[in-house]
């Protein structure tokens, strides 16, 4: 299996989840303030990557349940007649 590349010569996420540690790991790196800057700004620069990758996943995802769902897709308070909504 071949990794896609991005636009900067950084290996694209191969999944979901992967990008999701990926990402947690930088935040953890960043926010402990041990990075230099021009390091801080290369892993601001990925998770933006990152965060959009996951965002445009979230978004096939949806829209493969819409179809898979079709006229069924309703808030859950509603699915379930509202129960619970004491």
């Amino acid at each position: 299996m071949s990794k896609k590349i991005t636009a900067d010569g950084v290996a694209a996420p191969e999944s979901f989840e992967q990008a999701m540690a990926e990402l947690a790991q930088l935040v953890a790196q960043m926010e402990a303030g041990q990075l230099p800057l021009d390091a801080s700004v290369a892993a601001y620069a990925r998770g933006s990557e990152l965060v959009r990758y996951c965002a445009a996943q979230l978004e096939k995802v949806e829209a493969q349940v819409k179809v898979l769902e079709g006229d069924m897709l309703k808030p859950f308070a509603v699915a379930n007649g509202g129960e619970g909504d004491q």
